[in-house]
């Protein structure tokens, strides 16, 4: 214990207040009343770093409060049509709906109001939130959590301490339930500390980039659907978007590219900005406007790249273990339903006469239906990573429709993301349109409308493990592909023209999607917590 910082103690810690950290705050006090419960968001607010205007399936929410619809919710919109298109450079071609995109019965809305929704639940049952701290460090003794500590405040980019420093606070616990989001900073620890990625495969990655218009009301098509493959990327590259029209005049636009691609000149934010001007898209974009931006990584390995759930003093939830069902694109339902498993085995372990480690966690998720879901779809995935667009086309069917999710084999992921990266001067070049500021517009200006924000003289919060690898490694054989897959700008090289390199890194700018932690081509980049209430906000409409 460092002797500047106070202690609170509480029966469970949740770090992190997306869909699954709430749902398993409420299903624990559904369970165990008499619980002090502590729910720690790094973002500003709850839903501050939510991003989506989402399809949620409403199946976990009925489970964990089922009369939700007469509790005052946020608005949704009904789904009105599926369509499904294959995109060449100029054509549409509309595909069969597969049976995992169905959206009969689902939602269409803020994610973010979903969780400021589900916060207010909580907190109504007692849960303490505190919006604005990051979990920075963990508290570990004779090899169990006891919980996390929050990050200091008012400390200078060299480390001193400036006049409104602040120590950071420890919040102790018998359990800890991480609930990070896409490769969280603490939880790399705990896959490190406590082996829980042994005997799993490799997780693999995808980086969705999105929008939010407001158009016209002539142009608006409420519950209207559309996702699409193909074009931009090439048949080896797996992506693909989804569009939908919900709220008063608002579309949902987004792009997911697969961080498994091979070419270090690929840019993902600039495929998303050039989608836009296809033929079958850019009328539901015309006399628009952008209002808000943001990007954000999955966990896309699904059943088999599922790490170990639990560990001495807590567990994993959400997309921080990736419980994400990736063909229905969809991660709302299960993270929410992995979180009520969780509090299902903590709340057992509160009531036992000595806390163990809540290995009933993965015993409830084998029985539930969560665990059937993501079999069913667990070889869709990696078929697109082993044969291409086609080739996983035909899998997907065949998996789809002749074996019914029971094929008597799983594929498997071949390697991590970072591993499959060509060498800059084996890989086509590929040139992108300037934007227009109409339809396409450039990475700083939609940072800009991400509200994001960050403290300008706090330590960065990117990290380099060995600064040289920079330019020794990722310009010299790379051409610094963290230039191109950042949606946020954060890293530049500047001086090239002068014939010395060196990278820049404009910390300020991220809006913490993690892609950099995950796809530099030699693990050199660490992601951790800046201050809390730093990066992005997105609005309610998100």
């Amino acid at each position: 214990m460092r002797s500047d910082r106070e202690q609170m103690a509480f029966d469970v810690v949740i770090v992190g207040a997306g869909p699954s950290g709430l749902a398993a705050a409420i299903r624990l006090k559904q369970l165990s009343p008499e619980a002090t419960i502590c729910v720690v968001e790094k973002g500003a607010e709850v839903g501050a770093h939510i991003l989506s205007g989402a399809v949620i399936e409403p199946r976990a929410l009925d489970e964990l409060l089922p009369g939700w619809r007469q509790m005052d919710p946020p608005e949704f919109t009904a789904p009105s049509e599926d369509r499904f298109l294959y995109l060449t450079a100029q054509r549409a071609y509309r595909l069969p709906t597969p049976p995992q995109m169905h959206n009969h019965g689902n939602l269409i809305g803020s994610l973010g109001n979903l969780c400021r929704f589900l916060g207010a639940q909580a907190e109504a049952l007692g849960v303490e939130i505190y919006p604005g701290f990051a979990a920075a460090e963990l508290l570990v003794e004779a090899d169990r959590v006891v919980g996390i500590a929050t990050g200091d405040m008012g400390v200078s980019r060299g480390g001193e301490h400036s006049a409104q420093f602040q120590p950071g606070m420890e919040l102790r616990a018998t359990y800890t339930i991480f609930a990070e989001g896409c490769r969280g900073s603490l939880t790399k620890q705990l896959f490190e500390r406590f082996a829980l990625r042994d005997g799993c495969d490799v997780q693999t990655y995808g980086l969705g980039i999105k929008e939010l218009w407001e158009i016209p009301a002539a142009q608006h098509r409420p519950g209207a659907i559309t996702h699409t493959i193909g074009w931009p990327v090439d048949g080896a590259t797996y992506g693909g978007s989804w569009l939908y029209h919900w709220g008063d005049n608002l579309v949902s636009y987004g792009y997911v590219v697969g961080l498994d691609y091979r070419n270090p000149h690929l840019s993902p934010f600039e495929e998303m900005q050039r989608l836009k001007l296809h033929p079958a898209m850019k009328p539901h974009f015309e006399g628009g406007r952008r209002i808000a931006y943001g990007a954000r990584a999955l966990s896309e390995g699904g059943l088999q790249s599922l790490p170990k759930l639990t560990f001495p003093g807590g567990c994993l939830v959400g997309d921080t273990a990736g419980f994400l069902n990736v063909p229905k694109i969809k991660g709302t339902h299960t993270a929410m339903k992995s979180g009520m498993l969780a509090a299902e085995a903590v709340a057992r372990g509160l009531a036992a006469d000595s806390p163990a480690e809540p290995v009933a966690y993965t015993e409830l998720f084998r029985a539930s239906w969560l665990a059937d879901e993501l079999h069913a779809v667990r070889n869709i995935r990696p078929g697109f990573a082993r044969f291409g667009l086609w080739g996983g086309l035909l899998n997907a069917a065949l998996d789809t429709y002749a074996f019914r999710g029971k094929a008597p084999w799983t594929l498997h992921h071949p390697h991590a993301d970072h591993e499959g990266l060509q060498e800059a001067e084996t890989a086509p070049a590929i040139a992108y349109p300037k934007p227009d500021g109409v339809i396409t517009f450039d990475r700083l200006s939609s940072v800009f409308i991400s509200n994001t924000n960050h403290a300008e003289d706090q330590p960065v919060h990117l990290r380099l493990r060995e600064p040289a690898r920079a330019i020794a490694v990722n310009w010299e054989r790379y051409r610094s592909p963290e230039t191109r897959y950042c949606p946020a700008g954060v890293y530049e090289i500047v001086g090239a023209d002068q014939g010395t390199p060196a990278l820049q890194i404009n910390a300020q700018n991220c809006v913490h999607c993690k892609t950099c932690d995950i796809k530099d081509p030699t693990q050199n980049i660490d992601w951790v917590t800046p201050e809390g209430g730093g990066g992005p906000v997105y609005p309610g409409g998100m």
